[in-house]
């Protein structure tokens, strides 16, 4: 998951590098994409980091300028450099899918870390799934269930997820249908799809809830309204 830093506190720039950062910030709202490159085009070479890492994740998805996970990932390493958090997420994401730089889960990881000790909930989730998986790291089940418990109590919707996915196995801690259904109606309540299409579940099989037809059928519904198509198979049955 990445991030187009939308509010930042700005500390130490220039008043010049500062304006152009908040115009390219109103051009991206309205879709304008090519004029917020624009900006932090001239606003990162004023040396604004922020404006650099926004600037970059414009090059990782293609908006306002042609796609170039090169020129991204080169942006990152820059801001990554200078402290900004962001900066170090998005580079982890590009080393862990192999865009712009080679593949490397272990330099991944430790961005990631790097990134969640700072308080980045995004970093902190993917380093759990990087542990979940055994990927730049031994497989630690014990550590995903930490870093995701960490991200789920500052309400971060994906960690809620993950978290109750753990639970719900009994990987990592005891297994307990009661945690996975409060961790998955944390996530829900955040519209986060998969956590209320399995929260349906577990009330149409009475786990760790009271069986509930009812609810199931409506949680299915939220699914479905939020994009996912088993939740629109669910409802429809």
């Amino acid at each position: 998951m990445k991030k187009i830093v939308l509010l930042s506190v700005i500390l130490l720039t220039t008043g010049f590098s500062k304006d152009l950062f908040e115009l390219g910030l109103e051009a991206y709202d309205k879709g304008e994409f090519d004029k917020a490159a624009k900006q932090w085009q001239k606003s990162c070479d004023g040396g604004n980091i922020d404006s650099c890492t926004n600037l970059g994740a414009l090059f990782e998805n293609g908006q306002g300028v042609a796609k170039d996970y090169n020129k991204a990932a080169d942006l990152y390493k820059h801001t990554c450099d200078s402290g900004d958090t962001t900066g170090c997420h998005n580079l982890g994401v590009l080393y862990e899918r192999g865009q712009g730089v080679e593949q490397d889960y272990i330099k991944a990881a430790k961005l990631y870390k790097q990134a969640c000790d700072d308080g980045f909930n995004d970093s902190c989730s993917n380093l759990g799934i990087l542990y979940e998986n055994g990927q730049g790291v031994e497989k630690n089940y014990y550590k995903a269930a930490q870093l995701w418990q960490k991200g789920c109590g500052d309400k971060f919707s994906m960690s809620c997820y993950n978290l109750g996915t753990l639970y719900n196995k009994g990987q990592g801690v005891k297994q307990d249908y009661y945690k996975a259904a409060q961790l998955w109606e944390k996530g829900c309540d955040s519209r986060d799809d998969m956590s209320c299409y399995n929260l349906g579940i577990l009330y149409e099989k009475g786990q760790g809830v009271g069986r509930d037809y009812h609810m199931a059928k409506e949680l299915f519904g939220k699914a479905c309204d939020l994009g996912l198509q088993p939740g629109c198979d669910f409802y429809k049955n």
